[in-house]
């Protein structure tokens, strides 16, 4: 019996080891970071909506799979070729930051699958872009109103996608391309506003600067007014006197004649 034994667990071993060469790749599941993965049970209740693996070695069975996704912010770039609000053709590039709802991706697989950016995102964002860049003309979108477009487009393409449970964080306009006679004439027309914008600042400024000089005459004409009406003949007179009798008090040899000098005021002869 012990005889018979033997070669059963033997048999069983080696059939372990066949199954697990055969099968060994897909019953070993590493989730690396930046990843999760949803089950889908084959004999079971398929799909498992609910359950989310993370990252690490996950040991499946083989009649079941586990489907891995990269929940990381992922940027996708796209070139389109639009119509403004005057029909002309305009060549813009985009930059889409997007990523699952990481709690979410049993549903996001079970009702769009893996490829969802081309499914859902570019058409979403190819559609919410020429509607909102044929409201503008081409020199808005190629200067003044750029920031408020790029909101635009991301607002509106936001709302569209995050009901499939997928999260953006934002949508950049990269570039955006007009045709060079329309780019010259824009660009014309900016320096044409700017050169008027400084003439303005100039006429302001000579403006300020006129004002500046109108008050300080005032002030200037008012304090002589006050000068003229405060100095009388009789105040000279009293000032001359008192400067007679600071000088008689020096030291240096002079010689003083009272009510000569004009106005009858001192005249001082001699000094050192």
């Amino acid at each position: 019996m012990e005889n018979q034994g033997l070669p059963r667990v033997l048999v069983f071993g080696l059939l372990g080891i066949i199954l697990l060469f055969i099968f060994g790749s897909s019953m070993f599941i590493t989730i690396n970071p930046g990843q999760k993965g949803v089950l889908f049970e084959t004999l079971g209740d398929g799909l498992d909506k609910e359950t989310i693996y993370g990252q690490g070695l996950h040991v499946v069975a083989p009649w079941n799979d586990m489907i891995v996704y990269d929940v990381k912010e992922t940027e996708t770039f796209e070139k389109m070729e639009v119509l403004s609000k005057n029909g002309l053709s305009i060549k813009i590039d985009l930059s889409i930051i997007h990523k699952p709802v990481n709690d979410r991706i049993g549903y996001l697989h079970d009702n769009i699958g893996t490829n969802y950016l081309e499914k859902i995102i570019k058409p979403a964002v190819r559609s919410v872009t020429r509607e909102v860049i044929g409201d503008y003309l081409p020199e808005e979108l190629y200067s003044t109103k750029r920031e408020e477009i790029e909101t635009e487009i991301y607002t509106k393409t936001q709302e569209i996608v995050t009901a499939k449970d997928i999260e953006l964080p934002a949508i950049y306009i990269r570039d955006v391309t007009l045709p060079q006679t329309l780019r010259d004439a824009i660009e014309q027309k900016l320096k044409q506003e700017q050169e008027a914008l400084e003439y303005d600042f100039k006429i302001q400024k000579a403006q300020k600067e006129a004002e500046r000089k109108e008050i300080e005459a005032n002030g200037i004409s008012k304090f002589q007014r006050i000068v003229n009406q405060t100095i009388t003949p009789q105040l000279l007179k009293w000032k001359g006197v008192e400067a007679t009798q600071e000088i008689s008090k020096s030291e240096n040899s002079k010689v003083i004649v009272i009510g000569n000098g004009d106005g009858d005021l001192p005249i001082i002869l001699g000094g050192q």
